[in-house]
């Protein structure tokens, strides 16, 4: 019998690793772009909770509506939790954009893979040499960054709302490892965007800030938050994973803070001070060794070590 011919056959022909890593920094790419929109959506008069609100209420009614929030009762409750967890870390990152430039928030949130380290230590999983020095390196830029801060940067408000933004992520991903086990990534993601959504909008309701979107310049960044962070950055993650594995995909989504610093320099108009350069260096570098493992664990499968933005 006679194949049917491809439309795309050039991209049949390329290896799957090139794809695989292709995909992989598309998703890191479009997961670095939102502080861009929500330093747009703050620009056009968008308050926090109206643009989290409008973001993940309009994720979740799309994946409610194609039918992937199916959990049973069991799972529902550990859900919720995540959800929580996730609301705290997005309220932190965004408040933290009010305060500081977004290169510096970006930097700071991505302490999360030091902070899983330190999550699993409490639980008595002992890390590896690796992650050791990770952990290490990582304060390290940590203190840096904190410590060198630029002109843009000298909010204190600015910088604590940063790092526990970075705290709180990264204990949501260490609870994603250990609670979504057998939930299927857009089920995790539609109750997620649920929780989120509407503790945004009850925040939003309670402080009085909480609108409708009105004209293009407010509906934009409501729609890319919506659509390029999640939509798209998610189905990429997931063909990549697919393609070159787990391991791979995660340490080339630590290219996400840079991604996020030079969208930031080009399309705000951000400049780099001597202690983000350095810090956050050594932040990414600590990201990337906290992604290798010791060798007796080369066999072992991780599932949810992807890092994106809020």
């Amino acid at each position: 019998m006679l194949e049917r011919p491809s439309l795309f056959p050039r991209l049949q022909t390329l290896p799957a690793e090139w794809v695989g890593v292709g995909l992989a920094l598309f998703s890191a790419s479009a997961s670095a772009t939102v502080g861009i929109w929500a330093k747009m959506g703050a620009a056009a008069g968008l308050s926090t909770s109206s643009m989290l609100s409008w973001r993940f209420g309009l994720l979740a009614a799309l994946l409610f509506a194609l039918g992937y929030a199916k959990v049973s009762r069991e799972q529902l409750r550990p859900l919720l939790l995540m959800g929580l967890l996730h609301v705290g870390s997005t309220l932190a990152y965004f408040t933290a954009l009010e305060h500081i430039s977004a290169s510096t928030t970006a930097l700071l949130v991505y302490c999360a893979p030091a902070v899983v380290i330190v999550l699993g230590l409490l639980a008595h999983i002992r890390p590896s040499r690796w992650q050791v020095i990770a952990l290490t390196v990582t304060l390290l830029g940590l203190t840096v960054v904190v410590g060198m801060p630029g002109p843009a940067d000298a909010s204190t408000v600015g910088l604590a709302m940063g790092g526990l933004a970075g705290l709180m992520y990264g204990g949501y991903f260490f609870a994603s490892h250990r609670l979504n086990r057998g939930i299927k990534p857009l089920a995790v993601t539609a109750i997620v965007s649920l929780v989120t959504a509407a503790v945004a909008a009850g925040m939003g309701a309670m402080q009085g800030d909480l609108g409708v979107p009105h004209g293009w310049g407010q509906w934009l960044p409501v729609l890319g938050l919506a659509l390029i962070p999640s939509l798209i950055s998610m189905p990429t993650l997931y063909g990549a994973v697919a393609r070159i594995g787990a391991t791979r995909t995660s340490m080339l989504t630590t290219t996400d803070p840079l991604w996020a610093i030079a969208l930031a320099v080009l399309l705000l108009g951000e400049h780099l001070s001597a202690g983000q350069l350095l810090g956050g260096a050594l932040i990414l570098a600590g990201a990337c060794l906290a992604q290798r493992e010791s060798k007796p664990a080369k066999r072992r499968v991780r599932r949810g070590k992807f890092w994106s933005s809020p």
